[in-house]
């Protein structure tokens, strides 16, 4: 969700760290998989390593029927003793202790978190952290490999020539081309149980920036979009898969009228070969078909997914609470959302957004620790 995120320091990598990074890369490639990890010992966990899956209009886990429900926690790899972090740092253990079995988070899976801040090499260790956690505690996860907008990575918005090519030739965060952050990444973890999935790009759009501003409102949609986009989601796919043929890769989706996804743009893009699962992101808080532009509203989007054998997870469902709503109100506006996307067909629905230290005097999307929409995923959550 582009400007919510409340806290994100940069401090941009040196040249020379870039090279020594690279030269890193070379060195540690045999042993992306693990090799030196020795991980905590925790509950027994299942012997299959890709334990979710899809049909034609929801997910499974373990073989069975799997609604999730859960949050965004898109900060969880912050350790600022480590690397650049966005947001605060979460006690992870503390945090996935407190779901319910059979939930879902969202977290993003970035470059930069994998990055020293101070000489430049990569330290897996607050990532390899997360998923130790999330394996101690039963917990299902699904990494976003990168964000669309650039936020805690390089703050640059990822225009059309990122999905043309630039994902493979453009250095980004860490010295590392997005390719090949994909590769390393999935690579490492891809025997982690906890995986749900992979998330490509978060909320992509193959817009072009204006000429002094990314701003959406100086942004121009060129002709192309549509196919570059569907490209982009066969070869990057296809790419993954080489590293972990097996688990569903998500779209990211925001599913409104974004630059290449308007009207029939979402079911040419979710007919890719590289998805399995398409996503909605809702801030709207209805299923109305008036809900938003033709072809942009959730129902006509689940239309579309149906029409394409694949299910629709509403991976954002964010409401503002604090100076302008109690907690309480939106814990029941939550419920009844959840309850009017799952008799319309929706195939699971994540809250945006977790944060430890919730901003209680400002009117944001955070959902702190003892807030009453942990109830709502309990209750959820199957």
């Amino acid at each position: 969700m582009t400007g919510s995120l409340h806290l994100v320091v940069h401090r941009r990598t040196t040249k020379r760290a870039l090279a020594v990074l690279l030269t890193a890369i070379a060195v540690v490639l045999p042993c992306l998989a693990g090799c030196a990890r020795t991980p905590d010992p925790g509950p027994p966990q299942s012997t299959q390593s890709h334990r979710a899956s899809t049909t034609p209009t929801g997910l499974l886990l373990d073989g069975k029927p799997w609604w999730p429900a859960g949050f965004n926690a898109y900060q969880l790899s912050t350790d600022w003793s480590v690397n650049r972090g966005c947001g605060a740092q979460v006690d992870a253990d503390g945090y996935f202790a407190k779901l319910p079995p059979r939930a879902l988070t969202r977290f993003n899976l970035y470059s930069v978190f994998a990055v020293d801040k101070r000489s430049g090499l990569l330290d897996f260790g607050p990532i390899d952290r997360v998923f130790e956690a999330a394996a101690r505690h039963r917990q299902m996860v699904l990494p976003v490999l990168t964000g669309g907008s650039g936020d805690c990575e390089d703050e640059r918005f990822k225009e059309r020539d990122f999905y043309v090519d630039g994902w493979r030739t453009e250095q980004r965060v860490g010295g590392l081309s997005y390719a090949e952050w994909v590769e390393l990444a999935v690579t490492r973890w891809h025997d982690e149980p906890s995986i749900a999935g992979w998330e490509l790009v978060g909320e992509p759009e193959a817009s072009e920036c204006g000429a002094t501003s990314c701003d959406w409102r100086d942004r121009t949609c060129p002709d192309d979009a549509t196919a570059v986009l569907k490209s982009f989601f066969d070869r990057a796919g296809a790419h993954l898969r080489t590293f972990d043929a097996d688990r569903p890769i998500f779209s990211g989706l925001v599913g409104g009228d974004q630059c290449g996804l308007a009207g029939g743009g979402f079911t040419e893009v979710g007919r890719s070969t590289g998805l399995d699962v398409l996503d909605f992101h809702d801030y709207r808080s209805d299923v109305d078909p008036e809900s938003g532009p033709a072809g942009s509203n959730l129902r006509a989007r689940l239309e579309q997914a149906h029409a394409l054998g694949k299910p629709l997870v509403v991976n954002e469902i964010g409401i503002h609470a604090g100076s302008c709503r109690s907690v309480a109100s939106r814990a029941q506006q939550f419920e009844t959302i959840i309850a009017r996307h799952r008799a319309a067909g929706v195939a699971g629905a994540l809250l945006w957004s977790f944060v430890p230290d919730p901003r209680g005097t400002q009117c944001t999307y955070d959902i702190g620790p003892n807030d009453p929409a942990w109830n709502v995923v309990r209750e959820n959550a199957s």
